[in-house]
């Protein structure tokens, strides 16, 4: 499993809100213009998913207390 590196996306964070990105955006080449939109899409596409995760795992836990396992357990999986 990878490593959650909560430091990183605070910098990343902060790195953004700055305004530095877009400070480096503008004096770019085109290059590197493309690569910087190329990677805020990818952001925004994580951004989604982790969305889309953070729904399953909490309606899945909730799931699992309103509707009790064939053998009568609700709750976590594997309780």
């Amino acid at each position: 499993m990878p490593a959650l590196n909560s430091k990183y996306i605070e910098e990343l964070k902060d790195y953004l809100k700055s305004g530095e990105l877009e400070e480096d955006f503008k004096w770019s080449v085109e290059e590197r213009r493309e690569e910087i939109l190329g990677f805020l899409e990818l952001l925004m596409d994580l951004g989604e998913l982790a969305d889309e995760t953070a729904t399953k795992i909490i309606f899945k836990g909730q799931l699992g207390m309103l509707m009790p396992q064939k053998d009568g357990q609700g709750g976590k999986e594997g309780e």
